[in-house]
């Protein structure tokens, strides 16, 4: 028979490997992947082009990281600066022409400002949330379109090797729209650099039946901006004051005073 004193070590080795048992489960996570949007059409995209979009994202920061980034901010080509809750919808925006939008781009509810003093009637009210909308489709796509290759509505093509137009080894991809947007009916196609993964370069086309691009831009001037790497240049143009917040005052998206991000950057 077993003494008390063998019972109660038994008892003890049991309890001790439940316990580690319970904290290998507990620090064990599962892969978070990169899930594609709903509505992204996987059917007709080639698994190459989806593999690339997948390493895009990796080198951006991760899936992940770029689900937790809560608060987007830069100046969109010297002209409008935007401020963009990626949780809540939330989009403040300070155009160079002394209009100010406080809007929601997922209810398109919110108000405008002509140099502080509101616009009150409903009908334009209604019409400016949804110019702040298009601007903020158009602005943000210049900024963050490598988190977004398997969005909604978009198909995936790998196209081959190519070259940007400054030599880099890249690998080609087009990207086709189906009822998302504002302007569905864009191509473009993106060159993502070999030896990065991060997009180098990319080409507008007004439509699938273009034969010669809008513009070809770089991709440049990568950096990291909280947990995920952003590119401020396209060249001759570019993105200034971009920043990243883990919290920002409720006073941003609701009054009209432009706030001091800079000040609020070096407080955080």
């Amino acid at each position: 028979m077993k003494t008390l004193t063998q019972v109660s070590l038994s008892l003890l080795l049991l309890i001790s490997l439940a316990s580690c048992g319970d904290k290998t489960q507990s620090t064990t996570e599962e892969p978070y992947g990169n899930p594609a949007a709903e509505g992204f059409n996987l059917a007709g995209s080639d698994p190459k082009a989806i593999a690339i979009a997948d390493e895009v994202m990796d080198a951006m920061g991760g899936r992940k990281a770029w689900d937790n980034t809560h608060y987007v901010c830069w100046k969109f080509f010297g002209r409008d600066a935007l401020v963009w809750d990626k949780w809540t919808g939330n989009v403040r925006i300070d155009a160079g022409n002394g209009m100010t939008y406080l809007t929601n781009i997922n209810d398109g509810s919110g108000r405008a400002f002509m140099n502080g003093e509101e616009i009150m009637e409903a009908d334009s009210v209604q019409t400016l949330m949804q110019r702040a909308k298009s601007t903020w489709i158009n602005h943000s796509y210049w900024l963050v379109m490598p988190f977004k290759l398997k969005d909604s509505g978009v198909t995936l093509k790998y196209v081959g090797e190519e070259a940007t137009a400054d030599g880099r080894p890249a690998d080609k991809l087009n990207l086709t729209f189906e009822n998302v947007g504002r302007t569905p009916q864009n191509m473009y196609y993106v060159w993502v650099d070999k030896e990065s993964k991060l997009v180098s370069q990319w080409a507008y086309y007004p439509s699938q039946e273009a034969e010669q691009p809008g513009f070809t831009m770089p991709w440049l001037d990568y950096n990291k901006h909280g947990e995920i790497l952003l590119s401020s240049s396209r060249g001759e143009r570019g993105m200034e004051d971009v920043m990243v917040f883990h919290e920002l005052p409720e006073s941003v998206f609701t009054s009209p005073e432009k706030p001091d991000l800079a000040s609020m950057k070096t407080q955080e």
